[in-house]
């Protein structure tokens, strides 16, 4: 049912909701997992892919460190960094890795910047043709 879910991180606590969800997701399924983590700062902005910076060092180090939580109790799992901005990126590798659902957490509401810009999850399940699974962080 879901080969290839595509997990978005944002490296903050927030994660720790649907890496635990997916751990059981992912089994249940066999499931592959595509960890994809948007770097959005100056540098990944201005070179992309040839981006140098502590931000993008920090940024690798953690998806390597949750590819290798999920790769330890045997769910296949990939690590993908992406740059610029992070609703475009996701819509690209939904596409790029054939993926069947993609998996987010949520940070809740923050109201006036909702309002007008929209969320990031919002904007993706309004732009793939694939199931987004939201889970909302405690």
């Amino acid at each position: 049912m879901y080969d290839t879910i595509l997990v978005t991180l944002d490296g903050t606590p927030t994660d720790r909701a649907i890496i635990e969800h997916l751990k059981q997701l992912a089994k249940l399924a066999h499931s592959h997992l595509v960890l994809l983590h948007v770097a959005d700062g100056w540098a990944a902005r201005t070179y992309g892919p040839d981006a140098i910076s502590p931000e993008i060092a920090e940024d690798t180090a953690y998806l390597e460190k949750v590819r290798a939580e999920f790769q330890a109790i045997g769910i296949p799992a990939e690590a993908e960094l992406a740059y610029g901005e992070p609703v475009k990126e996701i819509i690209k590798w939904v596409q790029r890795k054939h993926c069947d659902l993609v998996a987010m957490s949520t940070h809740g509401h923050r109201f006036l910047a909702d309002l007008f810009l929209g969320t990031t999850a919002t904007q993706v399940r309004h732009s793939v043709s694939v199931p987004v699974l939201l889970l909302k962080a405690k």
